[in-house]
């Protein structure tokens, strides 16, 4: 399993994550249960973005000075082509979470905590999961034509289901609570179990979490295979998943009561799994450079995101 990463890279990527957790974190009690206002939003999603491309900065200076400019630039674009497939993979995420929290009313006050319990949830899963799929990726080398295909499967049944208004009233999860756990309406503060008359009773805020950490699994299933089209380094596949993964909060609350207009992205996302599919199904035939991919993506999402202000949505879509 080749990889950049030493004990000095992976020392100081994971001081940059515990402290900007731990920020986030403190300024979160520091005020207290609120609703996050748009404005705030924004500054939050700026604030991840810029911290994400201020490590990608120090990782290409390092490596200019330790293993030259080529490596440097090589290994730059690919976190910064990974970031971006995994930040616009995301938005989906995101799509899902705004349906959980509307479903279930979750108190606008609760939903700071239940996003960074969900974050933290997908750091840890996604951490395992990139581990294993770099060691089996290492020793059998036939697993990228299988991540190519399902991708491509992924995307040609995003692209079908990007017009089909979504549900969680047939969600397994959700029917496999309903039906084997006492649940309340009512919620108790950020209570997940509150008892009655000497009775354990699980709270929505219990079933939100688990349909989050669910969601969570699915998500990181179909962007992990994807960013092994851009690199199998490790190093660079967890820390572009991390960085992306750490502006979700914050992205939440941007993309709030705005799900409307971007209406067309999911179309978007369809076709960049399908492009990236089929990127690792041809990766011994030709290799498509790290340059291009990156060019491909961002255009694909500008279009996307530029056709969905321009096009209205047809009677209405999902939030």
């Amino acid at each position: 399993m080749q990889t950049i990463g030493n004990p000095w890279l992976w020392g100081g990527f994971i001081a940059v994550v515990i402290a900007a957790l731990l920020i986030d974190l403190v300024l979160m009690r520091h005020g207290g249960p609120h609703k996050v206002t748009f404005k705030e939003a924004i500054y939050w999603s700026l604030g991840w973005v810029a911290l994400a491309l201020a490590f990608n900065a120090g990782l290409w200076y390092y490596l200019h000075e330790t293993a030259g400019a080529a490596v440097a630039n090589e290994v730059g674009l690919q976190f910064l082509t990974g970031y971006l497939i995994e930040k616009a993979l995301a938005v989906d995420n995101i799509f899902v979470f705004l349906l959980i929290m509307g479903y279930f009313a979750v108190p606008e006050t609760q939903r700071q905590r239940v996003l960074i319990i969900g974050i933290l949830g997908a750091i840890v899963l996604r951490t395992i999961m990139i581990f294993a799929g770099s060691v089996l990726v290492t020793q059998f080398h036939w697993l990228l034509y299988v991540f190519g295909a399902f991708l491509l499967y992924t995307g040609w049944k995003m692209w079908f289901a990007a017009s089909e208004e979504p549900s969680l009233d047939n969600n397994p999860a959700l029917k496999f609570m309903r039906k084997h756990l006492r649940i309340t309406h009512e919620y108790n503060g950020n209570r997940l179990v509150a008892e009655k008359d000497g009775v354990r009773w699980f709270t929505p805020m219990f079933v939100v979490l688990i349909l989050i950490a669910v969601t969570d699994v699915i998500f990181a299933v179909d962007s992990i295979p994807a960013i092994f089209a851009i690199t199998t380094d490790p190093f660079i596949v967890l820390t572009s998943n991390v960085f992306a993964v750490l502006g979700l909060r914050a992205m939440f609350f941007l993309l709030a009561g705005m799900a409307d207009r971007f209406h067309l992205l999911p179309y978007g996302l369809a076709v960049i799994l399908a492009f990236i599919g089929t990127k690792m199904l041809l990766i011994d035939i030709f290799k498509i450079p790290v340059p291009v991919s990156l060019g491909v993506v961002a255009a694909i999402l500008v279009a996307t995101v530029i056709l969905s202000l321009k096009i209205p949505p047809k009677g209405g879509h999902k939030a």
